[in-house]
């Protein structure tokens, strides 16, 4: 057995190669578990963006809190805020809601907000806040500091109430689509209330609020004092209404206060094309190498103007196929053209049924028709062997006429 195996001989190339592959697979582990070592077993830090800043009374203040395990081993991290000045409200924040843990894997890090609140009477000055975080267990801790430095009164008094922020008031699409607006609406009572959700748009349009990432419609809101929500505001067009722009007035109101919003929708238009014959029928008959004719019509049945309109054809391979006029360069609403659609078979082609697909493209949208074309043999042919037939007759005759006078 072991003659046998000396007596074996690999490729050289094969070895070569084989030997590339085990030392990067050992390379790559060797690097991973490399760097996993030198990691420390466990361990924690929490900083913030920025360990200072400067704003006016009545500001607010939103910072970026980083939370970091410099660990080899995944933690469950709580937050606190330890330190807390006479006069404003502090909180560790995601997008919507407050945050007092995190799981962070080994040697990743994550990203929160430290949001500061002014209450009224807060007046300049230098106040420092305090985080603190700490693993599950208690045994790592790590905290960070802000200072924030209150300057004189701004001119413009804070605004009380309901403040509705959105980012995109103006949105822009089809009639026949849907719109749908996000807006941030914000309790800056120093109470809890029931706030109430209306929208006055044009007339037969469909307005509806819902919460955001949920489907159910809804009327109303209920927010804490200080408490913000996001608002999904859904809106549908009258399915025949003119291209143009549209406002929309949103109102948020309680009877203690009222926000409002002003909206607005930029309808481009309904796209739809419409093609077809006058009979309706799509086929036609055709010579090898001779051009037969056919009339389509083309009809913009939307609301919108169709720019730059081209004519496209697929067909038999040598086929011609060509239209009058080649193209539009515009199609107003509720126009209709007529085309010339000249189509050519080859002079090769074979007696039988052929397919031709034209295509009117207009940016957005597009319409196809398929015309089934049916070549015939030219009659000239058939005139030739009609008088083959007769000859062959004749000849039949005259032979008949010689062998009975024998």
């Amino acid at each position: 057995m072991r003659r046998k195996l000396d007596n074996l001989s690999f490729p050289k190339p094969v070895v070569f190669t084989a030997l590339i592959w085990l030392i990067i697979c050992f390379g790559s582990s060797a690097s991973g578990g490399e760097n996993k070592k030198n990691l420390p077993a466990r361990g924690i830090s929490v900083s913030l963006e920025y360990t200072g800043v400067v704003i006016s009374e009545g500001e607010d203040v939103s910072i970026d809190v980083k939370v970091t395990n410099r660990g080899r081993q995944d933690e469950n991290i709580d937050l606190t805020v330890t330190s807390i000045p006479k006069g404003w409200k502090a909180w560790i924040k995601t997008y919507n809601f407050g945050v007092t843990g995190v799981h962070v894997a080994s040697d990743k890090s994550r990203s929160l907000t430290l949001r500061a609140e002014q209450e009224k009477g807060v007046g300049p000055g230098k106040y420092t806040f305090g985080i603190k975080a700490q693993t599950a267990d208690s045994r790592f801790t790590s905290t960070s500091q802000m200072v924030i430095t209150v300057k004189g009164k701004k001119e413009e008094k804070r605004k009380k109430g309901i403040n509705i922020i959105t980012s995109y008031p103006v949105l822009r699409g089809p009639t026949g689509g849907k719109f749908g607006f996000s807006l941030e609406v914000e309790n800056k009572l120093d109470k809890d209330g029931i706030f109430n959700l209306t929208a006055q748009g044009p007339e037969n349009w469909d307005i509806n609020f819902k919460p955001a990432y949920e489907e159910k419609f809804i009327s109303s809101l209920r927010l804490k004092a200080g408490q913000s929500q996001t608002v999904a505001v859904e809106v549908k067009p009258y399915p025949w209404e003119k291209p143009g722009q549209y406002p929309i007035m949103v109102r948020v109101s309680s009877p203690q206060a009222k926000g409002e919003a002003a909206l607005s929708v930029v309808l481009t238009g309904t796209y739809k094309l419409d093609a077809g014959t006058a009979n309706g029928l799509l086929s036609l008959d055709a010579l090898k190498g001779k051009p037969a004719n056919l009339s389509f019509y083309i009809k913009n049945s939307g609301s919108a103007p169709l720019n730059n309109m081209q004519f496209l054809s697929f067909k038999p391979e040598n086929w011609k196929v060509e239209f009058s006029p080649e193209k539009l360069d515009t199609l107003a609403p509720g126009e209709l053209k007529q085309v010339e659609l000249s189509i050519t078979p080859t002079d090769k082609a074979l007696v039988g049924d052929y397919s031709v697909g034209i295509t009117a493209e207009a940016g957005k949208i597009s319409k196809t028709l398929e015309f089934r074309v049916t070549v015939n043999a030219s009659t000239a042919w058939g005139w030739i062997g009609i008088g083959i037939i007769l000859l062959v007759v004749a000849g039949l005759v005259s032979l008949f006429i010689r062998l009975g006078r024998r």
